[in-house]
């Protein structure tokens, strides 16, 4: 039964139907196979049970339950009984049509044992069946035995086949043997004693008293058990627990022209395409992508693996519950106040879904609720579980952990989320927004730096360039167009040093980017919504003390209650968009809680508010249907199959893609980002260095000017004081510093042409002297 549930896995089948007979090992059998199916979360839907194989004479109760079994959903059908039940089953089964396409039969090792004890069998009622036979490996003993049993059984050219259990039965003789043989020599006696109860036993046609029990049975036992042998099914031996200890079956397809073997199960390498014993040296794998099996023909000659399962034929519809909302009825809503017909974004889509299905879904939708107030979402989904009340769920059914403990779900057609919406104001109505880009210590640093690389350039000019000379307010002027015409990149005819110049280039490269990055801070200002609130997220509503709203019947409620361990006196229900608006309007919540589309839509006619922070769950809505529902799959699959065409975009471009606001801004945060100094204080800090060292240099090299070219002091007090002294010799370089270095040089050229003369006179007035 492990073999069969593993087969019905394989095909991704989940429901089906068990025929067996009335007696102790069928019925163990079907047992172990629906605990073998519920651990892979498969199930057997219905038991036909029949009478037993030895009295049922008449195939009166087998066409019962077939029929029974043709009008259910299921179409995968195990049959597990003895040959005499089991070839009446697939007459009648022939007879009633359900050996056509669309049905799988699996029968147990009965059929095989049919097959090769060469019972004559009318192929065509087994065609496309699957059976298993008991694995033994070939080998020469097995050949040879076979060889003999053909030659010595023979009757004029019939044969009596040799199945696989006649092969047990040889090996088991031989286990028996061995067993006794071993008992002997270890000195045991076959000795035999009456069992006392037996004797007690008094019956009219049993002489139970004349049965002995084997006083040595229990050491007998144990060499059984014990035994370790190769026999003609292949290696002998048995686990501690008595079983096996590889048990493995030949998986057989019986088609028009014969049999068809498929491939192989074991309980060590699952479902294999190569026989078992070559993977016995290798460590297990039993992972789904090591199973294989080969092409099958199902029943009606198709090579297509069947779904398993149709829709009962008992000309009953799909009871569809879907909710009937008092609010956001875009998504789901009555048509006119009619009992049955419903319309919305999500009834559109389940049914674009149906229509990609390839077998027709007959159904009916049922509203849950009174249509005053949005109903419980909970309860609708529960609905589902009962099988009474509703087969599906169709509408706005977010996909929680809850829910999907109960029920499946298909494929999320729409995501979505709980997000926080709240009142905001626009940043960028404010006539002053062009300042926003910077921090206020960015401007004051920005601005400071104009002024500091202004004055580095000034001292560096002021001596040796005529623009920067002049009248002070002619030298402010100059020196604020050379600073600030770098942020314009003026190309000036004007010279500077070679300092001033190494001291621009930087400034210029850090004006570059600093405008760069205003200009594109603006753009986002400018151009994208910017809104303000004091509600940045979820996490400011949790550390607030504000009231919080939320959609009657949302699991929002609990999730804020049990995730967030948000207060349930703060939770304020509220059941329209014009509650939310009004509540955010008038301060009754700071903000609300809700699914994402539902915030989109309201926020598509509401534009005083928006979304704050990002999601903070994510989810999507679904259809829910009973857990192990086929149809749940087949309807994903669908869904799927709408999102790569492009249809579900459309749906929801028709119902929910709208706005009455001028410019959205529902997915905005509302925090622009400014431009801080941490973002610059590297550059700040090279320009610093810069103008350091370029005046630095510039100190330098007056100095040195000064102490070499300094004019000496015509006239001196005849003794001077050392205040006055010091006084004259700052006045004087104040003055140097002060003073163009043309005229410095001028007046050095004049000193030294001076001093030429008045050594020339000095020379010609000693010649003379001697002369005379």
């Amino acid at each position: 039964m492990r073999a069969v549930a593993d087969m019905i896995t394989y095909y991704g089948w989940s429901d089906v139907v068990a025929l067996y007979n009335d007696d102790d090992n069928s019925r163990n059998g079907v047992t172990a196979l629906g605990d073998e199916l519920e651990e892979r979360r498969c199930r057997i839907s219905y038991k036909a049970v029949l009478p037993l194989d030895v009295v049922i004479s008449s195939p009166v109760e087998i066409i019962e339950e077939l029929i029974k079994i043709r009008g259910m959903e299921s179409r995968v059908i195990v049959v597990n009984t003895f040959p005499n039940t089991g070839n009446m089953i697939f007459k009648e089964a022939e007879r009633l049509g359900m050996m056509e396409k669309g049905y799988v039969w699996i029968a147990t090792t009965w059929l095989t044992s049919l097959l090769d004890s060469k019972y004559p069998l009318d192929n065509r009622l087994f065609n496309g069946v699957l059976t298993l036979r008991l694995h033994t490996p070939d080998s020469r003993k097995k050949r040879d035995f076979a060889a003999r049993w053909k030659n010595k059984l023979s009757n004029n050219n019939k044969t009596i086949g040799l199945n696989v259990y006649g092969l047990y039965a040889y090996d088991t003789v031989w286990i028996i043997a061995r067993a006794v043989k071993a008992l002997l020599e270890a000195g045991g006696n076959l000795t035999f004693s009456n069992h006392a109860n037996l004797g007690s036993l008094k019956g009219e046609a049993l002489n139970l008293s004349a049965l002995s029990k084997f006083d040595q049975g229990s050491l007998l036992l144990d060499y059984i058990v014990h035994t370790k042998m190769s026999g003609l099914t292949g290696p002998v031996q048995f686990h501690l627990d008595r079983s096996m200890l590889h048990p493995s079956y030949d998986i057989i397809n019986l088609v028009d022209h014969g049999v068809h073997q498929i491939g192989y199960w074991s309980n060590y390498s699952g479902l294999s395409i190569v026989p078992p014993e070559s993977f016995y040296s290798k460590s297990p794998n039993r992972s789904s992508s090591n199973q294989h099996l080969n092409s099958v023909t199902w029943p009606g000659g198709t090579s297509i693996t069947p779904r398993g399962w149709v829709f009962r034929n008992n000309g009953r519809r799909l009871r569809i519950g879907v909710p009937d909302r008092a609010s956001f009825k875009d998504f789901v809503s009555r048509v006119n106040g009619s009992s049955n017909e419903v319309q919305g974004y999500c009834i559109d889509v389940f049914e674009a879904a149906v229509k990609l299905l390839s077998y027709p879904v007959p159904h009916e939708f049922i509203f849950f609720g009174d249509g005053l107030t949005n109903p419980n979402y909970n309860e609708l989904v529960k609905k589902v579980t009962t099988g009474v009340d509703f087969d599906a769920v169709v509408g706005d059914i977010a996909i929680v952990t809850r829910r999907t403990k109960i029920v499946d779900y298909t494929q999320p057609y729409i995501e979505s989320g709980l997000v926080v919406v709240a009142p905001v104001t626009r940043l960028n109505e404010n006539p002053w927004a062009f300042l926003r880009p910077f921090t206020l210590p960015m401007w004051g640093v920005t601005a400071s730096f104009f002024v500091i690389v202004g004055a580095a350039i000034w001292i560096l000019e002021h001596r040796i360039n005529d623009e920067f000379r002049g009248p002070p307010r002619r030298q402010i002027i100059t020196i604020l167009w050379f600073t600030f015409s770098t942020m314009f990149f003026s190309h000036r005819e004007t010279t500077v040093s070679t300092l001033g110049r190494m001291v621009l280039l930087i400034w210029l490269f850090v004006v570059l980017i600093i405008t760069s990055s205003y200009t594109a801070s603006l753009t986002s200002i400018l151009t994208v919504q910017q809104l303000n609130s004091p509600i940045k997220g979820v996490d400011t509503l949790i550390s607030s003390s504000g009231r919080i709203g939320f959609q009657v019947g949302s699991f929002a409620e609990n999730y804020m209650t049990e995730e967030l361990n948000i207060a349930r006196s703060r939770l304020v229900p509220l059941a329209s968009p014009e509650e939310y608006a009004n509540a955010l309007q008038n301060g009754t919540v700071a903000a609300i809680v809700d699914e994402r589309p539902y915030v989109d839509l309201f926020l598509s006619d509401y534009c005083k508010f928006a979304i704050r922070g990002q999601e903070f769950t994510r989810c999507g809505w679904g259809f829910a249907f009973p857990r192990d529902s086929p149809l749940a799959v087949d309807m994903s699959t669908a869904i799927l199959g709408l999102s790569e065409t492009g249809e579900l975009q459309k749906i929801h471009d028709r119902w929910l893609s709208k706005s009455n606001c001028s410019s959205p801004h529902g997915s905005q945060s509302g925090d622009s980002e400014q431009l801080n100094v941490h973002s610059f204080w590297g550059m700040f800090l090279v320009v610093g260095i810069v103008c350091l060292v370029a005046l630095f240099i510039h100190f330098f090299k007056i100095i040195h000017d000064f102490c070499k070219y300094t004019p000496e002091v015509v006239e001196e007090e005849a003794i001077p004081s050392p205040k006055r002294s010091r006084l004259t010799k700052l006045q004087t370089f104040l003055a140097f510093v002060d003073e163009k270095e043309e005229e410095t040089q001028r007046r050095l050229k004049r000193k030294r042409h001076n001093n030429l003369s008045m050594n020339a006179n000095t020379i010609s007035r000693s010649a003379s002297r001697r002369s005379i």
